[in-house]
């Protein structure tokens, strides 16, 4: 027993069978890493299975083989550090010693007077791939679809060598991009091709027979008959990178995201120094990150997005929902269209798209083809798929195309009165059981299934633009939608592989009631005589994806301003209606213009003379995201306090540093100072009080 042991560790083991390998006259021993679960369950490294790679790797030397080589069990290589242990750390030792731990034993490979090789033949990421890279050689299966280095975004660093060894074997660039960039970037990962291409390995061999054909490659190695050649690494160009990554990081995240800058730190500190002394600095940051509140916050958003989105709560029983073998979409503008290319792509069903007229939905049509077409040109889509996805899409002006569709969507105008007319024309033409949702951002689905004669087939589905981006859908349940029609729903949602939440049906559910407070008071800042610029850079401290006159743009003016209109209907006390913001809404002016507020705007606003400081700015904007988020939980907007950080990671793009905003608002003591009481208990989302 250690200081790190975690009995809920499912434990890798690491399995070692000596393997004949022709022109070779000792067999090579061949490493299996398993823990005896389906590729669902990928294969970790908590403490005990880094004993158990341990113990194998001295198994193997033993033997005296020709090489040692290791890969993972079928789909999977290994995919890093066991995430449930890390919690279990709470002093600075323990943290230290798991960073010591994994160095020591990885190093084991790559100090070795054997030869050794990963032969990775399925998902690698964190320190999976950090024990691929301390093998001599790499072999890499053209089936692997995620190779990462994903730390960064679980508020760590690559702690068991990447940030010392990939960039002397890819260059700096590469590694700041794997290293910092990419998990930056919705946790962006690397395809085989993407990463074989980088260097990170030495060959890429056809999944078929892919471990044959790497013992073979690797014999051919020990035996001088393959030499492996890698480039020289241009470290001229070191420190430039570095200055441009963190110029970049400033203006992006403004100090917000520790474990970025200490990556930063580690890979220039690789330039010059010795492999020891740069691990014993891995071991120092990774100690820091773990005993962090950032750390904390971004394990519990990983858990959230990886397990919680995956178990809607409050979902009904899934064999409720009934088969969809034709979707109708209302509209065929912008959304509509996006939203005809995602239910063909996914359901691989007919889709048809109305609207008032026929240039309209050529318009439509064309730009799902078009978009079709682009996958093809870039390679992300063979021309079979997009051959048979060009014949599923079509459009009609007449609704009597939705005659035997199963699933009819609206995208129209956000106005109750048009959207009600809609659903009055598509029930008198659809079967009884024909599925109705609304995409409908703020309005009530209750009161729009008011005339209708089955108002419980009538459900919100309430996407997030862009549609192929944004994975959140808010799943409304108006007063009379029945279990069968919200089951319907989920079931869809999941075929579109989206991460479904179930929201009750109050104004503007959860992203754009809390987005809308938020903008609200930024722009009652400005209105009071706050610079713009002041008020808009206020909460750059929060490392938001897109500070907030930037958001205000990607949603629109005319669009924030009215649904800041029906929420100051339902709460007048709370939400205004900024006669600034109408004013812009009007002028259909550009509201930025190179970053900054487009001056013909600046002329337009009619401002008070009590500014504010960009504290006050900033404490008011996270007082109102407090306030509103417990009104909301008081409600039951949604069943739990974590349902809301889910939705805000998934459907606004909030980061995981944050834990969504929850986390940081219990915290920085927002939370209690506000509402009298924390959302969470100590402990979850944060350090143990």
């Amino acid at each position: 027993m250690t200081t790190l042991d975690n009995p809920a560790e499912v434990v890798t083991k690491a399995l070692v069978r000596e393997v004949r390998v022709p022109g070779l006259d000792r067999p090579a021993a061949l490493i299996t890493l398993d823990n005896g679960l389906d590729h669902r369950k990928p294969n970790t490294l908590g403490p005990a299975g880094l004993a158990e790679l341990d113990t194998a790797i001295t198994t193997a030397l033993a033997a005296e083989p020709a090489f040692v080589a290791i890969t993972g069990k079928p789909y999977v290589f290994c995919v890093g550090a066991d995430l449930t242990g890390m919690p279990l750390l709470t002093t600075r030792e323990q943290a230290l010693e798991i960073g010591r731990m994994g160095h020591r034993i990885f190093a084991r490979l790559r100090d070795s007077a054997v030869p050794t090789f990963a032969f990775v033949n399925g998902a690698a990421m964190g320190g999976g791939l950090e024990l691929a890279l301390h093998c001599h050689y790499r072999t890499l299966s053209g089936g692997v679809a995620a190779l990462a280095l994903p730390e960064v975004s679980l508020g760590l660093i690559p702690g068991w060598g990447g940030t010392q060894l990939l960039p002397h074997l890819i260059g700096i660039p590469a590694a700041a991009q794997v290293i910092i960039s990419n998990p930056l970037t919705q946790n962006r990962m690397l395809k085989a091709r993407q990463a074989a291409e980088m260097g990170v390995a030495d060959v890429l061999l056809e999944p078929a027979d892919f471990l044959e054909r790497s013992l073979e490659w690797a014999a051919d190695v020990v035996r001088g008959e393959v030499s492996v050649t890698r480039p020289e690494i241009d470290k001229e160009m070191w420190e430039g990178v570095l200055y441009f990554a963190r110029h970049q990081l400033d203006q992006r995240l403004h100090g917000a995201v520790p474990s970025a800058y200490r990556a930063l730190d580690l890979l220039a500190l690789a330039k010059e120094a010795s492999f020891a002394d740069g691990t014993a600095a891995e071991d120092e940051a990774l100690a820091d990150l773990i005993l962090s509140e950032e750390m904390r916050a971004s394990l519990y958003a990983f858990d959230l997005v990886q397990r919680r989105a995956k178990r809607p709560v409050g979902a009904p029983d899934a064999e409720l929902a009934r088969p969809v073998t034709k979707v109708g979409i209302v509209g065929a503008g912008l959304m509509a269209s996006q939203l005809a290319l995602l239910f063909a792509r996914r359901l691989q069903v007919p889709v048809v798209l109305t609207d008032l007229d026929q240039s309209r939905v050529d318009a439509g049509v064309g730009y799902v083809h078009a978009e079709i077409e682009k996958q093809v040109g870039k390679g992300r889509m063979d021309t079979g798929t997009a051959a048979k996805l060009l014949t599923l899409v079509s459009g009609a002006v007449d609704k009597s195309a939705f005659a035997d569709a199963d699933f009819v969507i609206e995208a129209v105008f956000e106005d109750l009165k048009v959207k009600k007319q809609v659903w009055a024309e598509v029930e008198a033409i659809v079967g009884p059981q024909t599925i109705l949702a609304t995409n409908t951002s703020s309005l009530s689905v209750t009161e729009m299934a008011t005339d209708l004669d089955h108002p419980e087939r009538l459900v919100g589905f309430h996407f997030f633009n862009p549609v192929a981006v944004l994975p959140l859908l808010e799943i409304v349940r108006g007063e009379r939608t029945d279990d069968a029609t919200l089951a319907t729903a989920f079931a869809v949602g999941k075929e579109l592989r989206k991460s479904c939440v179930l929201v009750s049906d109050a104004p503007a559910f959860v992203v754009n009631r809390l987005l809308t407070r938020f903008l609200g008071e930024i722009l009652a800042a400005i209105d009071a005589g706050t610079d713009p610029q002041t008020a808009d850079a206020a909460v750059d401290s929060l490392g938001l994806p897109m500070r907030p006159l930037a958001l205000l743009q990607l949603v629109g003016p005319p669009v924030a301003h009215h649904v800041g209109g029906t929420l100051h209907a339902a709460f007048p006390d709370r939400f205004t209606v900024s006669d600034n913001l109408r004013r812009i809404a009007e002028s259909g002016l550009p509201l930025l213009v190179d970053d900054e507020l487009n001056p013909e705007i600046g002329k337009l606003l009619e401002v008070g003379s009590q500014p504010l400081t960009a504290e006050q700015v900033r404490q008011r904007a996270l007082d109102a995201l407090a306030q509103e988020i417990r009104l909301m939980l008081d409600e039951g907007v949604v069943a739990e306090a974590p349902d809301i950080d889910l939705c805000m990671i998934l459907g606004a793009g909030w980061p995981f540093h944050l834990g969504g905003i929850i986390p940081y608002l219990d915290r920085s003591g927002t939370a209690e100072r506000v509402t009298g009481r924390r959302f969470l208990p100590p402990g979850v989302a944060s350090l143990p009080a």
